[in-house]
């Protein structure tokens, strides 16, 4: 069903992107067309390049927005955090419950980044880059200090980001483990393959705790 929006140009373009993200999530970007986006918004087609150049312009709005706010969240998750092992733990801990309540999101920045032409594409690969840093940076720095041993930090850093990333394709809010049971669980995963032995024996085991 259609639904009215407001005449706020702000706070249609809004409308629009919400939207945009749906369709795109159930139909792909290149199945959802411009007509399906102006009945969701209650617009005319014609009416939507008032806020948005054209489908592209709007796939790359969607896909910038959410890894700006990826990346500021992020930022602010390990803001004051010293020492790699209290900072890998907070990056995984982020990065998992940002991506357990945003799963369409971030299906399309992965699956439609494909979809972008080759300068939104760009812009948003260094985008991501300046994310995976804050992972491969960190690891690195264990590795230094004899915290961490991880012969290929890149490596390290796409197998990381891959394994907590898959988290957003299977959890459900009603599922048997909650939140933070999948991140201490996550995180002994990720302390186990890069921590040294010693390192790893003197972490505390993950703690389950019951829903209420």
């Amino acid at each position: 069903m259609a639904r009215t929006v407001g005449s706020n140009g702000a706070r249609t373009a809004k409308a629009i992107r919400e939207a945009g993200v749906q369709l795109i999530y159930k139909h792909g970007y290149e199945a959802m067309s411009l007509r399906q986006l102006a009945a969701e918004v209650g617009l005319q087609s014609g009416s939507l390049y008032k806020y948005f150049e054209n489908k592209q312009s709007l796939l790359f709005d969607i896909v910038r927005d959410h890894m700006e706010d990826l990346i500021a969240k992020a930022e602010a998750a390990m803001a004051g955090i010293e020492g790699p092992v209290p900072r890998l733990k907070a990056y995984v801990d982020f990065h998992l419950r940002y991506h357990m309540t945003r799963s369409a999101h971030v299906f399309i920045a992965n699956m439609e980044i494909r979809s972008l032409d080759a300068p939104h594409r760009a812009t948003v690969v260094e985008m991501r880059r300046h994310y995976e840093a804050m992972l491969e940076t960190t690891l690195r720095e264990g590795a230094a200090r004899g915290a961490f041993h991880v012969p290929e930090p890149m490596v390290a850093t796409y197998a990381i980001i891959s394994m907590l990333t898959g988290i957003c394709m299977w959890y459900r809010d009603d599922g048997r483990l909650s939140q933070d049971e999948l991140v201490a669980l996550y995180t002994g995963l990720v302390l186990d393959g890069v921590a040294r032995p010693d390192v790893a024996a003197a972490l505390p085991a993950p703690r389950r705790r019951a829903r209420a």
